[in-house]
């Protein structure tokens, strides 16, 4: 989105527009952002910046600091490996390692197919089912580094499906 058409410029000004009189708007206008066009990029943040009055680092702060908000569009299908405590000691590791072997990616990256995003999560509040993953809210329990494998063929599948 390295140069923003009219439609999406009008778009981001639309979504300003509905929380004017919001006294504290920045999460509102972010999470329908993030909504609408799947990732808040630095040039979507300078709108949003001179149209609230909200510093561009402020913003940034926002955008960097909650998981929900990316700087980069996401795959169709975004993997959260949940590495918190519980996950962690029952193997979540060796999981996102799997996940990242078989991808060719790192947590944070992209298929360059755009089908797979990869996230390291602190925690998905599913800790008596650890270790757990979260594929665009479908949670997986109690999964395993050799069952990974099936999980990533049941999303190829899907794909090859619906082509």
């Amino acid at each position: 989105m390295a140069v923003l058409s009219e439609a999406a410029v009008r778009q981001i000004n639309e979504i300003c527009d509905r929380y004017e009189s919001a006294a504290t708007p920045l999460i509102m206008i972010l999470s329908d952002i993030q909504n609408e066009f799947g990732y808040v990029p630095p040039e979507v943040q300078e709108i949003v910046s001179r149209r609230t009055g909200i510093s561009v680092a402020k913003i940034y702060g926002v955008v960097t600091f909650y998981s929900f908000f990316s700087l980069e569009p996401n795959g169709k299908y975004v993997i959260g490996c949940c590495l918190g405590t519980a996950c962690y000691v029952k193997g979540a590791q060796q999981v996102l390692d799997k996940f990242s072997e078989l991808l060719g990616i790192d947590p944070g990256q992209t298929t360059s197919d755009g089908l797979f995003t990869l996230d390291a999560l602190r925690c998905i509040g599913a800790c008596g089912i650890a270790p757990a993953v979260s594929i665009n809210g479908k949670v997986y329990p109690k999964l395993t580094a050799d069952r990974v494998p099936e999980v990533i063929e049941e999303y190829r599948a899907k794909e090859a499906a619906s082509a």
